[in-house]
């Protein structure tokens, strides 16, 4: 089987090109400060992670930034505090019960200051665990006003698969004005269709209008040209190259051993 290629659609300007262009769009948020001052405590998380502690300022001004960094390092933290300082809604099912409740995990949006470009902007937070819950509800309000679903793309999105089901929210949503936040968008997706979601990612942040803050752990989203990554994996947030990524490190690694261990075995 020929793998998929990266670049663009048969006909159009090529995806590099189009991201390339990008750089020089005016950005929705330009600055993100950590104001340590604000910590309510240093002794549970996520005030206590080295990372929030050491970091000032998060450098996202560009048309897409992408968050990297093992499990627990904060980059999901910090996209949702960011949704709240910025007003965007979450979409959370807040029926499901915990049996531990941190009272300062939600409190690192008060710790945040904001600068726009030209005011804030409206947007949306994406995240796979709770999307479900707002898919439910769009089939709710759809029982009254069916019209509704032509806004992602024609029918419920409860009768798609996850994958299905996510991408037609993708496609529809990510031609609007405003700054889009991510939260690991990759599960639920094949290697296909999270080169599609690279595509529509880099489209849509060309034009101008759309602005992009993705937590990931996708080497095919990291690999979308002229985006920023930042790594969760130091003790500060810091600019990482996409060939200087442990997830394409481990990627490349992984396969080239694969490689030579089927090289040397016995045939038949």
């Amino acid at each position: 089987m020929v793998a998929p290629r990266l670049a663009s659609h048969k006909g159009s300007k090529s995806l590099d090109n189009l991201v390339r262009e990008s750089e020089a769009v005016r950005v929705h948020l330009a600055t993100l400060t950590i104001v340590h001052d604000r910590f309510p405590t240093r002794a549970a998380y996520p005030f206590h992670l080295p990372l929030f502690q050491q970091t000032t300022t998060v450098p996202v001004d560009a048309p897409v930034t992408l968050f990297v960094g093992e499990n627990g390092s904060g980059k999901s933290t910090l996209l949702t505090a960011i949704a709240r300082r910025a007003d965007i809604h979450i979409w959370e099912n807040r029926e499901r019960s915990r049996s531990h409740c941190n009272p300062h995990a939600e409190c690192l949006c008060d710790c945040l200051d904001l600068r726009w470009t030209a005011g804030p902007k409206p947007g949306s937070f994406f995240s796979a665990e709770n999307f479900r819950h707002f898919a439910e509800l769009v089939d709710a309000w759809a029982a009254s006003d069916p019209g509704l679903f032509g806004y992602f793309g024609g029918g419920s999105l409860t009768e798609k698969s996850h994958g299905q089901c996510n991408m037609a929210f993708f496609g529809s949503r990510y031609g609007v004005e405003g700054l889009y936040l991510l939260d690991e968008p990759e599960s639920a997706l094949s290697p296909r269709r999270q080169m599609e979601l690279r595509d529509i990612i880099g489209r849509a942040a060309s034009h101008g209008q759309a602005q992009f803050i993705v937590a990931t752990h996708s080497p095919i989203l990291l690999s979308l040209p002229g985006a920023r990554i930042l790594s969760f994996d130091g003790a500060s947030v810091q600019p990482v190259a996409f060939e200087d990524t442990d997830h394409l490190r481990f990627y490349r690694d992984f396969f080239a051993s694969l490689a030579r261990t089927r090289r040397a075995a016995p045939a038949g």
